[in-house]
């Protein structure tokens, strides 16, 4: 569905530009734009390898482990269906902390191995659990202590007070996160009797 999507916003934004003879503009912003999508992906990239290599000495040094009690009670009533020391629920906590210290290229690659193994369990591969919906939604409206991406954009503008914002974002994420709880479990499907898992989203 999403290459869909990527593929309209292709042909329509080449279409207004030749309608609206803007071309030059066109073929200038293919290539800057080529340009600048490589150089996000090495960026990323190395940043990804880099807290994957934190992760995996992390979880030998059973880091892990700690950071999952830490926030078992919470998760608890998130993820009621999931064991308390699987690895989705240690990698849930990883993505958890990094997202709430405001490391979004470190909750990456952990939100990533959370979702593997949240598919490992689940009982409908091709459609997504009500833990994999609920792991998605606190990701997208997750509270962050610090939300020092933000916080840096705004310096680099030259804003004098960049970290005035940081009550508004807390105060929005919680909102956001509480009516996104409170939205997924009133349309959460039956249980699958078989599974530990709930139904799949339809």
């Amino acid at each position: 569905m999403m290459n869909y999507i990527w593929a309209g916003m292709i042909v329509l934004s080449l279409a207004a530009g030749v309608l609206t003879g803007n071309t030059k503009a066109v073929s200038e912003a293919l290539m800057t734009g080529a340009t600048e999508a490589v150089e996000l992906l090495l960026g990323i990239l190395g940043i990804m390898c880099f807290w994957s290599g934190i992760m995996e000495i992390g979880k030998r040094a059973h880091i892990t482990d700690g950071l999952a009690k830490v926030f078992a009670p919470v998760l608890r009533l998130l993820f009621p269906h999931l064991p308390r020391n699987s690895e989705a629920m240690r990698y849930i906590s990883l993505n958890v902390s990094a997202n709430l210290l405001g490391l979004g290229n470190a909750a990456t690659p952990f939100g990533i191995e959370a979702m593997k193994e949240l598919q490992k369990i689940n009982p409908i591969r091709d459609r997504a659990s009500d833990s994999q919906v609920m792991f998605v939604l606190i990701n997208t409206a997750s509270l962050q202590l610090l939300p020092t991406t933000l916080c840096a954009y705004r310096a680099s503008y030259g804003s004098e007070n960049p970290y005035i914002i940081i009550p508004c974002v807390w105060l929005t994420s919680v909102a956001a996160l509480i009516v996104g709880i409170s939205i997924a479990r009133i349309l959460c499907t039956g249980r699958n009797k078989d599974s530990q898992e709930v139904g799949a989203w339809r």
